[in-house]
């Protein structure tokens, strides 16, 4: 099946667009090898009023994103000429567009992979085409239209900056910088640090963020996962020692807290904790925490 120009042949007959409340001609790339998957996504997604446009390779996907920008990826991981992990690494070299990975690898250790890459989201196949369309809304609703080409210093307007030592939160612009020097972020990763640092100190259960980020609740314990790998990933950018971590705590048994917001050094707290008798792992990651 051949798509001049990456465009969807699957177009209503008048070739008219509908328009997705809230997200005014938003555009999606549809990339998959399987006709039969090809045509649900495009009816569906058309229905909710999207643009669509498709690829069914690696390869025209890039050559369709360089020259559409659009403003989110349904993107399969196994395909022809260049796999979904390949376009998703390549994407985020230069790029903050959402990108949800919609693949029949369902197992745990690819969708952690696929998340590892910078997606903002895993769905296994066979899927429900009103939860790919629901989350897809909420990721929309969360980032805005324009994402394929807005670089870190031009995301949407937020509220103020924190400080936290030497790193700097500007959620005005929706980026992150220590020492005058910018972190790259993608918007799944700064609305996760943005959420964490609302209320610094209080601890943010696993299934509030999925619920708050990701627009469901857990319903598996892999569900969860996606949780735990965007805090490693962050920790990973944030952190000067990720596997030690003094901004992003992890509250055993619940979820994540920030440090509270203030002047208190990484090493007086790292003292507080060396000369604190030695509690169960739990309270002592909520005392730090609090």
């Amino acid at each position: 099946m051949s798509h001049p120009g990456g465009l969807s042949q699957f177009q209503s007959n008048d070739g008219s667009e509908t328009q997705a409340p809230g997200n005014p001609k938003a555009t999606i790339l549809v990339v998959d090898d399987e006709p039969a998957v090809l045509r649900i996504l495009v009816m569906r997604l058309q229905l909710a009023g999207y643009r669509v446009i498709c690829a069914e390779d690696g390869e025209e996907a890039l050559e369709i994103f360089h020259r559409e920008q659009p403003d989110l990826l349904v993107l399969d991981v196994m395909l022809p000429r260049l796999d979904g992990f390949a376009v998703c690494r390549r994407l985020r070299a230069e790029s903050c567009v959402p990108i949800i990975f919609l693949s029949a690898l369902e197992a745990i250790s690819e969708r952690v992979a696929g998340l590892d890459l910078g997606a903002d989201d895993y769905i296994p196949k066979p899927f429900s085409p009103k939860e790919l369309e629901a989350r897809i809304a909420t990721i929309l609703r969360r980032v805005g239209p324009g994402s394929a080409t807005a670089e870190i210093r031009d995301l949407p307007v937020g509220q103020g900056v924190l400080r936290v030592g030497d790193l700097v939160v500007d959620t005005n612009r929706r980026q992150v910088s220590r020492a005058g020097e910018r972190i790259g972020l993608t918007y799944t990763e700064f609305s996760l640090l943005e959420l964490l640092f609302r209320e610094p100190g209080r601890v943010v259960p696993r299934a509030e963020i999925l619920e708050q980020l990701w627009g469901y609740p857990p319903r598996r314990a892999a569900d969860l996962r996606v949780v735990d790998v965007y805090v490693a990933r962050l920790r990973g950018k944030l952190e000067p020692d990720p596997r030690n971590p003094e901004l992003i705590l992890t509250v055993r048994g619940i979820g994540y807290s920030s440090q509270r917001v203030g002047d208190i050094p990484a090493s007086a707290s790292a003292s507080a904790s060396a000369s604190a008798p030695a509690p169960a792992p739990a309270p002592a990651s909520v005392a730090v925490a609090s």
